[in-house]
């Protein structure tokens, strides 16, 4: 088995290094494990690729490669030039910090995993929820190490991929802000939302008198509805969200349609 790994920290990130464990526990001895991640952080980019501009893809070691350019970028420099032949499934993570509810929307993290679905290949994206129940631990990614390997590996070979459909699936995986002995399960459920948690922009004056904006985050240990990504992360649950990069607003397009006919 062929396994590419991208993230959206970047090639030095932490993160990064357990997505690589467990795609090496998953290939095993006979398989391969490519590694095309951003040179630099390329958080919040979502699914942005650099159409515009050109970028350089450095090789750091035997099949380890960072790219100038969004996670996105990553894949598609992975399958168009860097890899020998296409992969059997790409992991994109673990991020630290959760991609959970609106996260999701902005998330690098799944910007990869969303191209390479629509690029035809299985992808899975792999984030890291962070809290109190992680400052204390060893490594704050002790969850996603303790389960990662156990659930894609499960979806690999049991969830549905529908790779007839025009929209491909792929998984949106979170796993909880606890150490891994204290993980309840697993549980399928759909994207929340955090009432209190939109993006903003505040402004700050640099030492040179001029003005800039830094995107500021809300808070994200307030659950979503129940049954919802974010309750099940914050009730100590891994969460799997199956997604589509299809936007469409299926529940109104009915009543569009009528509005026009």
């Amino acid at each position: 088995m062929r396994i590419l790994i991208t993230n959206d920290d970047g090639i030095n990130a932490p993160g990064l290094k357990v997505a690589e464990q467990i795609a090496a526990e998953i290939a095993g001895p006979d398989g391969e494990v490519w590694t095309v991640a951003p040179a630099f952080e390329q958080s919040g980019v979502g699914h942005c690729i650099s159409y515009t501009h050109p970028f350089m893809v450095a090789q750091h070691g035997p099949r380890r490669f960072a790219a100038e350019g969004s996670p996105a970028d990553c894949v598609l420099a992975a399958l168009h030039h860097v890899l020998p032949a296409r992969p059997d499934l790409v992991i994109s993570g673990v991020n630290r910090g959760n991609n959970s509810a609106e996260n999701a929307l902005y998330s690098g993290t799944l910007g990869a995993a969303m191209e390479a679905a629509l690029q035809g290949l299985p992808a899975i994206a792999l984030s890291q929820y962070m809290g109190k129940g992680t400052a204390e631990l060893d490594s704050v990614f002790d969850a996603a190490i303790g389960h990662g390997a156990d659930i894609v590996q499960k979806l690999l070979q049991n969830a549905p991929w529908d790779k007839t459909e025009n929209y491909q699936i792929f998984y949106n995986v979170n796993f909880p802000p606890i150490a891994a002995e204290l993980v309840k399960g697993v549980r399928a459920c759909p994207q929340g939302w955090r009432h209190d948690a939109i993006f903003s922009a505040v402004p700050h004056q640099s030492p040179s008198g001029r003005q800039f904006l830094w995107i500021k985050g809300g808070p994200q240990a307030t659950p979503s509805d129940p049954e919802m990504d974010v309750t099940r992360n914050l009730e100590g649950y891994v969460s799997v969200t199956p997604m589509r990069a299809d936007l469409t607003a299926h529940d109104h397009l009915q009543q569009v349609k009528d509005l026009f006919s």
